[in-house]
């Protein structure tokens, strides 16, 4: 690949056995983009927190976020950041609007519903606890993704038997295959 692949996880990080933990011991040169407070996000923290990673990079990344990781790629395509990112591939997002929403992440609601000014797919489940399918289809439709629905698959994460998740992967680099080159 040309470009990097920055991780964005979510409330909490991803554990040891999240796919994203996995994918990064499979491919050294993903980078998990560090925060400050896994447990107690600030949005407008994190957006500062991606763009000086994004501008680190030596071309437009690729973003690989899960859960509020998606909501975090949504605030930064709305901040008004002049850099660039080659596209996003955002897994189980999470609506920190609902009831009931842990209430640690702080500043991420309102969700943009804005159309992404890159390329993006939604990987979503049919019985994920964190966003119900109507809202994930909603989230997909507002910032221009494709959906893809992966049945009942709970948060797709460790916890919901995604460990390595090849699948995942097969579709990340099918993904990336479409991108416009740079």
């Amino acid at each position: 690949m040309n470009c990097d692949v920055l991780i964005l996880a979510g409330l909490w990080n991803s554990g040891p056995q999240h796919w994203q933990t996995h994918w990064e011991r499979k491919h050294p040169e993903f980078k998990r983009v560090p925060h400050r407070d896994w447990n107690n996000p600030q949005c407008g923290e994190w957006v500062a927190e991606l763009d000086a990673q994004i501008a680190d990079c030596q071309g437009a990344p690729i973003l690989v976020a899960h859960s509020l990781g998606c909501t975090l790629v949504a605030q930064w395509a709305n901040s008004g950041s002049p850099l660039k990112v080659a596209g996003a591939f955002l897994v189980a997002p999470s609506d920190p609007e609902a009831p009931g929403y842990p209430a640690e992440a702080c500043g991420f609601a309102p969700v943009p519903m804005q159309k992404l000014p890159f390329p993006s797919v939604v990987v979503s489940s049919a019985n994920d606890q964190y966003v119900t399918r109507e809202r994930a289809s909603a989230f997909a439709q507002a910032w221009g993704s494709r959906l893809v629905e992966i049945g009942d698959a709970g948060h797709i994460n460790g916890d919901s038997g995604y460990g390595e998740w090849p699948e995942g992967e097969k579709m990340l680099w099918e993904f990336c295959a479409q991108l416009p080159k740079t």
